[in-house]
């Protein structure tokens, strides 16, 4: 028996007894206990989809991602609904809409609501949190959020919670969690990414050990790191990689002088922190082999929004263009026989709201009924229920952001499935693009009588989006 078929044998026997515990009345029809797996999130904060060599930036190197995508399935078309960290997440967890949950930046996760961990929970996973929140509601005028406690009964209902509300400080991170006589709040001792990715993998092996002491429980874990977000450094041997004048720009970055100066100063710092995040990918991948877990874990890679690093003359995230709102999204994971798995690349849009139903699905456990997203798992699982492709995407930021270096102003857009773009403001058109034609955006149609037919339907399909999500904006006539 070789070594693969001696771990998924292995995974198969060990999961057996404890899974048979859990509630059957959460589980998807079809599914039974012993089927469930794990399912892990690994999250970064700001990383474009279009910044992995596999996607085809010619200047970064993620060969961890990279496999991914040779083992796993892309979603090209996964799309940051709202691209600004604190709406995202509060979609992200709850699968509601920005409006519906978490409106704008450092607005906290409603007390009471429900996250997905709740219905983990209740079909007997342990779930876990790890890294950047960013859910608190803390005011950057009262203080370093890092130094913020988050109060137990708004760490989302984590039976473990290792964490912290905002940084912007890679080299000096705290994390804080437990309670009472067991609370504790701390200065990681070296680098950010590292140091959660340490402790991640030791909570990796505390779930083993649990295993090999019988005592198997499946796990949900998500591990949210604040790298490549702003500022721009990541350890010396990763910036050493990268130098300002080789870089090959995006041709949406416009010859400015200023522009490209700065656009170029920070992509070095920014492919250094995706480098180091990759190493880091592969350093959890090899701890899921090495424990024995690979065959039972599903691996699921994403970001909250992009990063326009200069294109279009602007930087950071907020607008609807293809650098702020597309994001890495990957569902990996070694492929037990018993479990047929889709892999390569693939065109269906996945939003925020859909990827908590999503990751629900691949473990064979039901929406709630609270959630707005869709469950998407049947496109990586191919035992799973298959839905239709979504015809297009909802965008949104639903009240001003705050933010200098972007769009500051409220609008709601939608990406469609053949190649269009549109977004508004309230009562104006704000920008369109064809895709197929113009993938980097660069000929603004939106105010062109000779596309009137083509913004009606677009104005009609984002109003039709809003009606169905509860959404209120006052959109143009046409």
């Amino acid at each position: 028996m070789n070594r693969r078929n001696f771990m998924q044998t292995a995974a198969l026997a060990g999961a057996a007894p404890a899974l048979a515990q859990q509630k059957e009345g959460a589980l998807a029809p079809g599914f039974t206990p012993v089927e469930q797996p794990n399912v892990i999130w690994l999250f970064s904060d700001q990383h474009r989809a279009q910044a992995i060599a596999s996607n085809g930036d010619p200047n970064v190197s993620t060969p961890n991602m990279d496999r991914m995508a040779v083992d796993g399935v892309t979603f090209s078309n996964a799309i940051s609904g709202f691209p600004l960290c604190c709406p995202f997440r509060g979609s992200l967890l709850t699968g509601l809409y920005a409006h519906k949950c978490v409106p704008g930046h450092q607005y906290p996760l409603p007390k009471g609501q429900p996250t997905l961990a709740q219905p983990f929970k209740e079909a007997g996973y342990h779930t876990a949190w790890f890294g950047k929140w960013h859910l608190g509601g803390w005011q950057e005028s009262q203080g370093r959020a890092a130094h913020y406690i988050m109060p137990q009964d708004m760490r989302g209902g984590f039976d473990t919670w290792v964490g912290y509300e905002n940084n912007n400080s890679q080299w000096d991170c705290w994390v804080h969690g437990g309670q009472g006589k067991e609370a504790f709040h701390y200065r990681l001792p070296g680098y950010e990414t590292d140091e959660l990715t340490n402790l991640f993998i030791k909570h990796l092996k505390e779930r083993a050990e649990a295993k090999k002491a019988g005592k198997r429980q499946p796990f949900f874990a998500a591990l949210s790191v604040q790298p490549p977000h702003d500022p721009y450094q990541a350890p010396e041997e990763y910036m050493h990689r990268y130098r300002a004048g080789a870089l090959e720009l995006r041709p949406n970055v416009p010859r400015s002088a200023a522009i490209e100066l700065q656009a170029r100063r920070e992509l070095c710092g920014y492919y250094a922190m995706v480098d180091n995040w990759d190493h880091n990918i592969g350093r959890i991948r090899k701890a899921l082999d090495d424990l024995g877990m690979a065959f039972e874990t599903h691996v699921i890679h994403l970001s909250d929004h992009g990063d326009m690093l200069g294109s279009h003359g602007q930087f950071r995230k907020m607008n609807p263009y293809e650098e702020s709102i597309r994001i890495p999204f990957q569902i990996s994971g070694e492929q037990p026989r018993y479990q047929q798995r889709a892999v390569g690349h693939n065109d269906v849009f996945i939003n925020t709201p859909d990827i908590a139903p999503t990751t629900l699905g691949l473990c064979g456990i039901r929406k709630p009924d609270w959630m707005q997203g869709q469950d998407l798992s049947g496109w990586r699982r191919l035992d799973r229920p298959r839905p239709a492709k979504p015809d297009s995407a909802y965008l949104q930021t639903v009240i001003p952001t705050g933010h200098g270096y972007s769009v500051n102003k409220p609008y709601r857009g939608v990406v469609t499935a053949d190649g269009w773009k549109y977004a508004c403001f309230e009562g104006i058109s704000y920008v369109m693009y064809n895709l197929n034609e113009d993938p980097y955006e660069q000929v603004n149609v939106a105010h062109n009588n000779r596309y009137a037919a083509e913004r009606k339907k677009l104005i009609a399909r984002v109003r039709q989006w809003a009606a169905d999500t509860g959404d209120k904006f006052t959109f143009p006539d046409n």
